[in-house]
């Protein structure tokens, strides 16, 4: 937008509150906005037809073709449906730009329903939003085929190239409800979360199964690695069974560390409620001990204090004890990543946000879509952020 263009736009608006405009004419339904939209969208219209036929309305025209009265069209716009009256030409070869000949919503439309699909909400109640924002009737199947048109966008992205090395990446999995067969069935879905060489978080992939495996994750290693990703430093996951021997297979020098916010959660599962805060407390002497020797120490002092109440709780410290103190073998600021819960719970809590609200989704591709969806604008969010923090660095 150049400076001219900025000027006339401030000579608008005060023009508007000299002349002591209210706000609700300019805001409401059938207000202002929404008559500056029609206006300037027909005259954007008006100088297209213009430059199509030669010559400005009213002029004599230099060759046989001329204008040929308007089509109105009902267009959905952030301000409502609005009627736009469209010049047409003798020789129906006129095409706009602004508007083109099948298009009947506006820029900012479709991103609603998506942002609406998002957050978890269903086809029939984003049609009540949408009514209720734009007073007009949005039928349930241009929805439903706005949200379908993301499948395109999903596959893309699930088998977009990935950088050839991650430091660290986090599997996790969520919990959905799906139907399937004319019953509802619980499914899990697989989210890969890993960490680049600048520090960076990229969800490199989702994965949706009723069982997993090592035939399950062989073949997500092996997706990852043909879409470029050569190496990674530390696998971090829950205790997944067939997790251990894909990594092996497809990224031999991999060393599968147990993710202790899993470890952390699975030790509080059964712990009563009034003991879980100091508890959590004497838990973390383990997982922010400098050294091995250090953390073993810290868990025979826990286990000597707990275990009468939650024997079950040491004893899964210490068989899974190899995997759990790899982290140690590395400096403190990679160790931080893995053991503070920060990367992997803002992610989880907002795809958790949509799963929770959906509460059933009617298929796998709804729920590839819902997520997806919610993926993009976190990864949106974060790209703002690492472009704040470059300009404050």
């Amino acid at each position: 937008m150049n400076k001219k263009t900025n000027e006339s736009i401030k000579q608008a608006v005060d023009l508007l509150i000299d002349n002591d405009t209210d706000v609700n004419t300019i805001l409401k339904e059938g207000g202002l906005l929404k008559e500056l939209t029609k206006r300037l969208i027909e005259k954007a219209l008006q100088s297209e037809m213009n430059n199509h036929l030669g010559y400005d309305k009213y002029s004599r025209a230099d060759n046989d073709n001329a204008r040929n009265g308007i089509t109105s069209k009902k267009l959905i716009s952030e301000h409502g449906a609005v009627e736009i009256e469209v010049p047409r030409d003798r020789h129906n070869t006129f095409e706009p730009v602004i508007l083109p000949k099948r298009q009947k919503r506006f820029d900012g439309f479709d991103d609603k329903v998506l942002s609406l699909y998002a957050k978890g909400m269903s086809i029939s109640d984003i049609k009540i939003q949408l009514q209720e924002l734009y007073s007009v009737e949005i039928s349930e199947g241009l929805i439903s085929q706005i949200t379908d048109d993301v499948i395109d966008e999903v596959k893309a992205w699930q088998s977009r190239p990935l950088e050839e090395i991650y430091p660290i990446v986090f599997f996790d999995c969520l919990v959905v409800k799906v139907r399937q067969d004319k019953r509802i069935i619980n499914k899990a879905v697989y989210v890969a979360l890993g960490i680049d060489l600048f520090g960076k978080k990229d969800i490199l992939g989702l994965w949706i199964s009723e069982n997993e495996g090592a035939k399950f994750w062989l073949g997500n290693f092996t997706e990852m690695e043909n879409r470029g990703l050569k190496d990674i430093l530390i696998a971090c996951s829950d205790n997944l069974t067939g997790m251990s021997e894909a990594i092996e297979a497809v990224y031999p020098k991999t060393e599968h560390q147990l993710c202790i916010v899993h470890q952390i959660r699975n030790s509080l599962k059964y712990v009563s409620y009034k003991d879980r805060k100091q508890l959590s407390s004497d838990l973390k002497p383990i997982y922010t001990a400098v050294t091995e020797e250090q953390a073993h120490l810290a868990l025979v002092s826990f286990e000597e204090k707990w275990n009468k109440q939650y024997p079950q709780i040491a004893k899964s410290w210490y068989n899974n004890w190899d995997n759990l103190m790899i982290f140690l073998g590395y400096p403190e600021s990679i160790r931080k990543v893995i053991y503070t819960t920060n990367s992997v719970e803002s992610v989880n809590s907002q795809l958790r946000k949509v799963t929770n609200n959906k509460r059933v989704f009617p298929n796998d591709n709804a729920v590839f879509k819902s997520l997806y969806l919610t993926i993009d604008y976190m990864t949106k969010k974060w790209t703002i952020m690492d472009y704040a923090h470059s300009k404050l660095e």
